[in-house]
């Protein structure tokens, strides 16, 4: 299977199987375009158009990369032939928050059910039943998440130190990640955070005006003017440590471009911009009809990025952001999700989740701190998904970049695991075709 396309003035190939990336002259690309390129009145046509020899020229070089493997090869339908481990935990150390976002897929906080903090005791188990589960894997993950984690600091700290001291009786080495609003970040927690954290979500969705009409504190004010500040002292004092600052674009705002061109312009470089993922009748929501706007905005980024490198003032968009030389391994880009199997999610109570998309539903509870999984039947099922039992990624270019996508949103929205959320499909593949489009780009500027 083979995928053209063309932006601008650049005109790319990308071979599913391979993954190989071949940019185009605008002949090639015409060819290629057409899957009956060989069908003698489509070639007439084009050498008509660009001339017999060029056109001659085009197809040697086409049928070279078929030969040598690099187009249009084979499917591979890769299944499951190992034991997965548990590689990654999200703690929601807190089922409360200092904010009400309109959007909270947590239901503001608390998932629905009663605002809790999770004691150091059930994190400690968390611990050990990822450390006991984990295998010869030695780097493991973990993200301290809410509601707002910061709520339950203290136990953050005591966890990091727990895991540290894990890391030396196990020959383990934790990760550690926090996400967080950023309403209560001081002196204190921040060097705390810059210390001790890997990696930390900053959750901010732009311009002021777009960040409060979603984003609003307990007494219904904007969080914009308090948490703009904490985040770039953080960002300032945080030298070369991974960050992100990540916002959720609504159908309020899906001139995002501009949340992330806001961002940028406040000096962070590191940065995330995901459409918000809801029940269709919010009027917030995003639906197929939006899909066409927001590819043109995702266009718009692309353009935007290019035009800051060639101003030594680049910057990162986490969506467009594609390895093409050391990726993941095809069994990983075939299967993808590790939710249930390689990931879990711990509530206060102690409850295992197969991802913290599906906390605060209860069918979903797989097992607990005290007794480990209770259901292996789920963690299989998950774990054996890959892009060859989906329907409707079979026939899809983009399969092996995005693995299929969320298991959470396909339940949410078709009620089954096996059938990936549309919307979500459609928006990936604008996204790999402007990170092609960039990276093709950023090369040129190198040369």
């Amino acid at each position: 299977m083979v995928h053209v396309f063309n932006m601008d003035d650049l005109y790319a190939a990308v071979d599913t199987n391979s993954g190989s990336v071949h940019i185009l002259d605008k002949l090639t690309y015409e060819l290629l375009k057409d899957e009956n390129f060989r069908n003698s009145d489509k070639v007439k046509e084009i050498s008509n158009k660009h001339g017999e020899a060029d056109t001659k020229e085009a197809l040697s070089e086409i049928n070279e990369l078929i030969e040598n493997g690099s187009l249009y090869t084979k499917d591979l339908h890769v299944k499951k032939n190992f034991k997965t481990v548990v590689k990654a935990m999200c703690l929601n150390v807190a089922h409360d928050c200092n904010l009400k976002c309109n959007y909270c897929f947590a239901s503001q906080g608390n998932f629905g059910g009663k605002a809790m903090l999770m004691p150091f005791e059930v994190g400690k188990k968390a611990f050990d039943y990822l450390v006991a589960n984990s295998g010869h894997r030695r780097n493991l993950e973990v993200d301290f998440f809410g509601g707002e984690p910061l709520m339950n600091f203290e136990v953050v700290k005591q966890l990091v130190e727990y895991g540290r001291e894990l890391e030396k009786t196990h020959d383990k080495h934790f990760r550690f990640t926090i996400t967080t609003n950023g309403m209560l970040l001081n002196d204190e927690i921040i060097d705390y955070i810059n210390e001790n954290m890997d990696n930390c979500v900053l959750s901010l969705d732009g311009r002021k005006e777009v960040n409060d009409r979603m984003r609003r504190t307990a007494n219904d004010k904007g969080s914009y003017d308090i948490i703009m500040d904490n985040f770039k002292k953080l960002v300032e004092k945080r030298d070369n440590k991974v960050y992100y600052l990540r916002g959720t674009f609504t159908n309020y705002n899906l001139d995002f471009a501009e949340d992330v061109k806001h961002m940028h312009e406040e000096g962070f470089k590191i940065l995330s911009m995901e459409p918000v993922v809801t029940d269709e009748s919010l009027p917030y929501a995003i639906t197929a009809k939006d899909i066409p706007l927001i590819k043109d905005e995702y266009e718009k980024l692309a353009k935007y990025m290019l035009e800051e490198a060639k101003k030594d003032n680049a910057f990162q968009f986490f969506h467009f952001y594609l390895d093409l030389d050391k990726g993941p391994c095809i069994y990983k880009r075939s299967v993808g999700c590790g939710a249930g199997s390689e990931y879990l999610a711990v509530t206060p109570e102690g409850h295992f989740y197969p991802c913290h998309q599906f906390v605060g539903e209860e069918e979903y509870i797989i097992g607990n701190v005290d007794d480990g999984i209770l259901r292996p039947e789920v963690a299989e099922e998950y774990s054996c998904i890959t892009v060859d039992t989906k329907e409707a990624c079979n026939n899809c270019w983009a399969k092996y970049f995005c693995s299929g996508g969320c298991h959470a949103n396909a339940i949410h929205f078709s009620g089954d695991v096996h059938k990936p959320y549309a919307v979500g499909c459609e928006l990936e593949k604008k996204r790999v075709e402007c990170s092609i489009y960039l990276k093709a780009k950023l090369a040129e500027l190198e040369d």
